[in-house]
C-alpha cells in the first residue's frame, strides 16, 4: 500500500508539473518528451488505483470500481470544456497580413476535411510574429485543478504514518488490518503484528510486482493463462473502439454519404463521451445487483447490434446520432465489470488487473492508427465495417473467457473474498 500510495503522489504531481511545463514547450522533440512522461504518468495511476480497488474491496470491488471510471469519463467529458473558451478561430500569430490570413482560416479548415486536401498554396499564413494564443492559460488551468489530488494522496500518507519524516504523531484513518485485507484464514493470527507494522503490505502482496515474479506461475494451469489473455482481449477489442469511435466519428460524419455540417458534427465526439459518462453513473447502483459477467454480456452483445444498425441505416444521420449515445451506453462499463468479473475468478489477486489494463491501453493506441490508416484508403464506410468486426472479436473473446471461466478450478470455501461489512471494519 505504501508503494502504491507513494507511485500515485508521484505520478498526480508529474501530470500538475507537465501541464504547466507544456505552453513552455518551444521545440516538438521537448513537447515530445513531456508528453511521454505524462502518459507514463497516466499509466501508473490507471493501473495502481484499479489494483489496489481491487486487492482492498474484493468481492465488492466492482461497485467501487464503477464509481472510479465514471470519474475517468466525467473528465473527458468536463476537459475539453475548460479549454474552450482559450481556443481562438483566427490566426495566433501577428504580423502585417494577420488579417486576411485569419479570415481565410475557415477556407483553409474546410479544404482539409475530408482527409484529401486540396491546393492549399494561395493561402498565407504568417510563420513568424508576435504569438498572442491564450490556450496557455487552459493549460495551467488543467495543472491547477490536479494539484489538490497529489495533496489529497500525501494527506493520506501521512495520516497511514507512511511518509518517513513526519510518522510519529498522525492517527492513522484505518487500522492496517482494515486497510490491507486477508484472504486466508491463517492470517487473522497475523493482524496484530500487521497493525503494529502499517508499512507492510497484505500478506501474499509484499512488494508492487510480486504479480511479475516468475514463483507465482509455478503450477499454474493453464486456465490461469487463458483467462488473463482472453479478458485483456476483450478489453484491448472494446477501449479500442472506444479510441477510435471518438477519433474518427467526426470525420465519418462529415464525408459523403452524410456530409453532416462541420459544427454539428462537431458535437458527435462530445455525445459520445456524454454517454459513456451517463452509463457509468447508471452502473454504479446497477452492479450492486447485477453480476459483472452479466453485464459484459450486455456490453459487448449492446455494441455488437449498435454497430449493425449503424451499417444498415448508414444514410441516416439521425441515427448516426442514436447508435453513437447507443454505444458509449454499452461500452461504458465494460472496463470496470470485465476488470471485477475476472479478478472474481481469479480470487481477487491483482494481478489480472494489470494485464487487462495494459490489454485495454494498447488496443486503444493499436486500433486507432489501423483504422486512421483503413478509412484513409477505404474510404469512410469502412470505419463502421471496423467497428463491427472489432464488436464481433469482443464477443468471440468474451465467449472464450466464460468458457475457460468453466473450466478455471472453484476455489474452496475458505478463500472466499471477504464481505463488504469486513472490507469497511463493521464486523467489530
Amino acid at each position: 500500500l505504501a508503494q502504491s500510495l507513494l507511485a500515485l503522489f508521484a505520478s498526480s504531481l508529474a501530470i500538475s508539473l507537465v501541464f504547466a511545463i507544456i505552453p513552455l514547450c518551444h521545440n516538438v522533440l521537448v513537447l515530445a518528451v513531456v508528453m511521454a512522461v505524462a502518459g507514463l504518468a497516466m499509466g501508473c495511476i490507471d493501473t495502481i488505483s484499479n489494483m489496489q480497488l481491487v486487492k482492498i474491496y474484493q468481492k465488492d470491488s466492482a461497485i467501487f470500481l464503477q464509481a472510479l471510471h465514471f470519474f475517468v469519463g466525467f473528465g473527458a467529458l468536463l476537459s475539453p470544456l475548460i479549454a474552450d473558451p482559450f481556443l481562438s478561430d483566427t490566426n495566433c500569430i501577428l504580423s502585417n497580413g494577420t488579417a486576411n490570413a485569419s479570415s481565410n482560416l475557415p477556407h483553409i479548415r474546410k479544404s482539409l476535411l475530408p482527409h484529401h486536401p486540396g491546393n492549399l498554396s494561395h493561402y498565407e499564413l504568417p510563420m513568424k510574429g508576435l504569438v498572442v494564443t491564450r490556450v496557455s492559460y487552459a493549460f495551467w488551468i488543467m495543472a491547477l485543478i490536479n494539484l489538490p489530488v497529489p495533496i489529497a494522496v500525501f494527506f493520506l500518507l501521512y495520516k497511514e504514518r507512511m511518509v518517513p519524516c513526519f510518522n510519529g504523531s498522525s492517527h492513522p484513518l484505518l487500522s492496517a488490518d482494515e486497510l490491507a485485507l486477508e484472504t486466508r484464514p491463517g492470517d487473522k493470527d497475523e493482524l496484530s503484528t500487521t497493525s503494529q507494522r502499517p508499512l507492510t503490505a497484505a500478506a501474499g502482496h509484499e512488494d508492487l510486482f510480486s504479480c511479475c515474479q516468475s514463483k507465482n506461475f509455478q503450477g499454474a494451469s493453464f486456465t490461469y493463462f487463458a483467462v488473463h489473455i482472453s479478458g485483456a482481449l476483450v478489453l484491448f477489442m472494446t477501449d479500442g473502439i472506444v479510441g477510435e469511435y471518438s477519433g474518427f466519428v467526426y470525420s465519418y460524419a462529415v464525408e459523403e454519404p452524410l456530409a453532416v455540417v462541420h459544427k454539428v458534427a462537431g458535437y458527435l465526439p462530445s455525445l459520445f463521451w456524454g454517454f459513456i459518462t451517463l452509463g457509468r453513473l447508471i452502473s454504479i447502483p446497477v452492479s450492486y445487483r447485477m453480476k459483472p459477467a452479466t453485464m459484459v454480456f450486455i456490453n459487448v452483445v449492446g455494441v455488437l447490434i449498435t454497430f449493425l444498425l449503424l451499417l444498415i441505416f448508414s444514410s441516416s444521420v439521425v441515427f448516426l446520432f442514436v447508435g453513437t449515445a447507443s454505444l458509449g451506453l454499452f461500452l461504458s462499463s465494460t472496463f470496470p465489470s470485465m476488470l471485477a468479473y475476472t479478478e472474481d475468478i481469479l480470487q481477487y489477486k491483482g494481478c489480472a488487473t494489470t494485464v487487462l489494463v495494459t490489454g485495454a491501453g494498447i488496443g486503444e493506441m493499436v486500433l486507432q492508427l489501423l483504422v486512421g490508416s483503413i478509412i484513409h484508403d477505404r474510404g469512410s464506410y469502412s470505419f463502421l465495417v471496423c467497428g463491427m468486426i472489432f464488436g464481433c472479436l469482443a464477443f468471440t473473446f468474451y465467449a472464450l473467457l466464460v468458457f475457460f471461466h468453466r473450466m478455471y478450478p472453484k476455489p474452496s470455501p475458505g478463500k472466499r473474498a471477504p464481505a463488504l461489512s469486513t472490507a469497511l471494519g463493521w464486523e467489530r
